[in-house]
């Protein structure tokens, strides 16, 4: 290899080194308000509402924006892009519409920095995916992290139902698989054609689990009601179209483990905005969210 190979090359890796670090902190700022914007959207509408229409409108807006992309999709990636879209978004939806029912948002968005440790996990056990020893440390600090802040929340709010906790857990774990899936077996397709095609396939599923909440028959556009589709359209294009094709950019430029440590700085931006609506927030949870964050550094720091 030339010295000018080598050249760009390394201009190559600073690159993919800056932009990485600039879709986390983007993507943490974007989803860290998603919780909110549900928690609003839920005054005026069902959970299931909520799950459906975020999916609806985010798939009008991903086949405007990238229909074209999805000839690049080929005939052995389908069931690929199926299993991402049914494990990323399809059922991440609904539950945490529902766990926002009954638990504050800022603790949903906690437990959802569950996710690279499941990545970790789960890429290790069916992907044959390698991890180092520093990563595993990183993700362990983060995950302690995490419990503080789980535990301190219950004590602050002993009126909450924790059994909805179990939605955004299982969520955690269907987002570690649609990781690890599209790093290895949607590597070689950009990330619009993914997410476009995700869309698509959820698109009539989705339809019809919408019409059995009467939406397009019996729906009544009460103020409430019309500001909780206001808050989920700006969640659905933003949040959910615009945010899953960085997401899937990050994957393709970034390891598995260090797309998912995302997941450990929603949690801050969405205490923030809990704070602003009127959750509880302790010292405690605020040094929690220090050793979440020190743990991010160690999963993503260079050998």
């Amino acid at each position: 290899m030339s010295k000018i190979d080598d050249f760009y090359l390394l201009n190559d890796e600073m690159s993919k080194k800056q932009y990485k670090w600039f879709y986390l902190i983007f993507l943490s700022l974007i989803w860290g308000s998603s919780f909110i914007l549900m928690k609003k959207a839920l005054i005026g509408l069902s959970p299931i509402q909520v799950g459906a229409l975020r999916i609806i409108i985010a798939a009008l807006f991903l086949i405007i924006i990238g229909f074209k992309s999805v000839k690049k999709i080929k005939k052995r990636h389908w069931k690929y892009v199926f299993l991402s879209a049914l494990c990323g978004t399809f059922f991440p939806s609904f539950l945490y519409a529902y766990a926002i029912v009954g638990i504050d948002s800022s603790i949903a968005s906690i437990l959802n920095s569950l996710t690279p440790f499941n990545t970790l996990l789960i890429g290790t056990l069916i992907f044959q995916v390698v991890f180092n020893k520093k990563q595993l440390i990183g993700i362990l600090i983060g995950l302690l992290g995490t419990i503080i802040l789980i535990f301190k929340g219950a004590d602050l709010n002993p009126n909450q139902n924790y059994w909805f906790a179990l939605f955004p857990i299982v969520s955690s774990i269907g987002y570690a698989c649609n990781v690890n899936i599209i790093k290895k077996y949607l590597q070689d397709l950009e990330p619009l054609a993914i997410t476009t095609g995700n869309f698509i396939l959820i698109l009539i599923p989705t339809l019809i689990v919408l019409s059995f909440t009467g939406f397009f028959t019996s729906f009544e556009f009460s103020k409430e009601a019309t500001d909780g589709l206001i808050y989920i359209t700006i969640l659905a294009v933003i949040g959910t179209g615009i945010a899953k094709v960085m997401f899937n950019k990050l994957i393709h430029i970034s390891s598995p483990v260090f797309s998912t440590s995302v997941t450990y700085l929603i949690p801050i931006v969405a205490v923030i905005w809990g704070v602003v609506d009127g959750e509880k927030l302790s010292v405690i949870q605020l040094f929690a969210g220090i050793i979440i964050l020190y743990g991010v550094y160690l999963v993503n720091k260079n050998k």
